[in-house]
């Protein structure tokens, strides 16, 4: 069956008609400088080919969302580990979703790794779901470029190894790329070279012009028309578009970018003693931004929870409660009184903040459980505590969980699942575990190896790498990193999972001051 896509019209007034069956098996690639109207051309193609096809647009700049709500894409956070970016895009073979891979605020690295990771995994899907797809790039020299440049070889060979597969050998797997570049040069030509057809765009560079007249099979005279040619307006040329270079505009679009084109408006009237105070006056969104601790974070869609499994025999306030109320071994011979007027729970919060003035040192984490045995029985003495004191087996459990930061709190049949876990560990490791199952609960960012070696007791950051890998080896959690190098940790048998953290300006702009100083570097 022939699609004929409705691009707009010639110079003549006929229709501007794409063979989209055609597309598929020959591929696609537009240039034009910055404003020709290039990511307006991919929006047509992609509205009216949307009912026809399945599509997935890798977005850089964040442009191509509003498709979401016309055509049913499903806009896909690319903030996310290699592992969860390639069983989304196998996911997305399988049931045939169009999507938009949005890479907006990402450094222009990580979107590379992201994109990579993305393409991959479409690549890599099961020849069962080698269903026909477009992909359209937008930027395409970002994720291809010509040469190395300030980004990492790691990061540049695995996205341009990615849009070779996808250029070079997609077709058989379905896969039929579309890709807009501003130059030519920039664009790594092994990925340029695969494209049969054309759409070139306003060009303004003499070499550009070369070599979009060259692609065309124009002569050196007729290149000179790129110059000329308005915002929206083409030279088509391919098996799916036209045998000969023809001119087209580009039609309207239904679905339009959030940015737009820029227009001007009239600035604010206002004394400049005025401006001055809005310029150096912190708003109240930035002052409470400053009273934060950390970073604000975007949470993950997460899937609905699955049914917790049932309730231990022992709650978490039980076994906290042990130290609180069990008998002392030296006291077992005693009488026992019940003249102490305060409640078990009153109790149990005078054993808390016994541990907590306990770890108030910072060395405290650091002494040998016998040694802080024996300063927690001298605070139960001053505080009148009967029967707090407790065994060595029950202490080192308790302050393996005070070293977490976990205390009778939480009395869900969730959590207490999580506490019959742990049991499963070493009772050093017990804390750890459920310090590592409150961050992700929380969805807080995960601890780090100093955080996860102090709960543990020790000074090494390795060790805390030591404990991931424990717990990992015995299916209690599953530990991932991003292309940043940031940790996700997810515990088994649960929804729970840590967050990545939010990408902030900041650090946008100390990545690139690194990449500037290490450039600067090579070049002396």
């Amino acid at each position: 069956m022939t699609v004929a896509v409705d691009l707009g019209t010639t110079q003549t007034g006929e229709p501007a008609e794409l063979d989209l069956e055609e597309l598929l098996s020959t591929r696609l690639l537009v240039q034009g400088n910055s404003g020709s109207g290039k990511s307006h051309l991919l929006r047509r193609l992609l509205e009216k080919s949307a009912g026809w096809v399945q599509q997935a647009i890798i977005d850089p700049e964040g442009d191509f969302v509003t498709l979401a709500e016309r055509y049913g894409h499903v806009v896909v956070d690319a903030n996310r580990t290699p592992n969860e970016l390639a069983r989304i895009a196998n996911r997305i073979r399988q049931h045939r979703a169009s999507v938009v891979l949005n890479l907006e605020g990402l450094d222009a690295e990580v979107q590379m790794m992201c994109a990579a990771a993305f393409l991959n995994g479409l690549f890599e899907a099961d020849r069962a779901h080698w269903f026909p797809m477009l992909i359209a790039v937008d930027e395409a020299h970002l994720f291809a470029p010509a040469m190395s440049g300030e980004h990492s070889e790691e990061a540049r060979k695995a996205s341009l190894g990615a849009m070779t597969n996808l250029m070079c050998r997609g077709r058989k797997r379905g896969l039929a790329g579309v890709i807009a570049t501003q130059r030519l040069a920039k664009l790594a030509k092994n990925v340029a070279a695969e494209a049969s057809n054309f759409l070139m765009g306003r060009t303004f560079l003499d070499i550009d012009m070369q070599r979009a007249a060259d692609l065309l099979g124009i002569d050196r005279r007729g290149a000179e028309r790129f110059r000329d040619l308005d915002t929206g307006n083409f030279v088509a040329l391919g098996p799916a578009l036209s045998r000969r270079p023809v001119p087209i505009r580009i039609g309207p679009t239904e679905t339009h970018s959030r940015a737009g084109r820029p227009q001007l408006m009239p600035l604010p009237e206002m004394p400049p003693e005025d401006l001055a105070d809005l310029v150096f006056t912190a708003s109240e969104a930035e002052r409470e931004a400053d009273r934060r601790a950390g970073p604000s974070r975007q949470a993950f869609p997460q899937a609905p929870r699955p049914q917790a499994a049932a309730a231990p025999s022992t709650s978490t306030h039980e076994i906290l409660e042990r130290v609180a109320s069990g008998p002392s071994v030296r006291e077992s011979h005693e009488p026992a009184e019940d003249d102490d007027p305060r409640s078990p729970e009153e109790r149990a919060a005078a054993v808390d903040q016994i541990f907590a003035e306990m770890l108030e040192d910072p060395d405290a984490a650091f002494r040998p459980v016998p040694v802080l045995y024996q300063e927690f029985l001298t605070h139960c003495r001053l505080k009148r505590l009967r029967g707090a004191e407790t065994d060595m087996a029950a202490f080192r459990r308790r302050l393996s969980l005070a070293r977490a930061g976990i205390s009778a709190e939480t009395e869900d049949e969730d959590w207490r699942m999580i506490v019959e876990r742990s049991a499963d560990l070493p009772e050093e490791m017990q804390g750890v575990f459920m310090m590592l199952a409150r961050a992700a609960r929380e969805e807080a960012e995960c601890p780090s190896d100093e955080a996860l070696a102090r709960a543990y007791g020790s000074h090494s950051p390795s060790r805390g790498r030591f404990l991931l890998s424990f717990m990992a080896e015995r299916g209690l959690i599953t530990a991932d990193r991003d292309f940043r190098g940031n940790r996700v940790v997810t515990i088994a048998g649960t929804d729970w999972r840590t967050k990545l953290p939010e990408v902030r300006l900041d650090s946008l702009d100390e990545a690139r001051a690194r990449r500037a100083a290490r450039l600067a570097q090579n070049g002396s």
